[in-house]
């Protein structure tokens, strides 16, 4: 779930600032990939650390 939301808000993110450049969209283009650069690096660091761990046993002993 949390790597295609990443995916989703990469796309976002590249679209804004391909209009932002190409078609000297504004500001509200710039904001919106920088809003969807920060979500898809939020998305992208949830969806690695759910992963990190997911086979191995923690014990509070160890």
């Amino acid at each position: 779930m949390y790597l295609l939301l990443a995916l989703v808000s990469l796309l976002i993110t590249a679209g804004s600032f391909y209009y932002f450049q190409a078609k000297d969209g504004g500001t509200l283009f710039l904001i919106s990939g920088i809003v969807f650069a920060i979500l898809t690096a939020v998305f992208g660091v949830i969806y690695l650390s759910s992963r990190l761990n997911k086979t191995d046993d923690i014990h509070i002993t160890e």
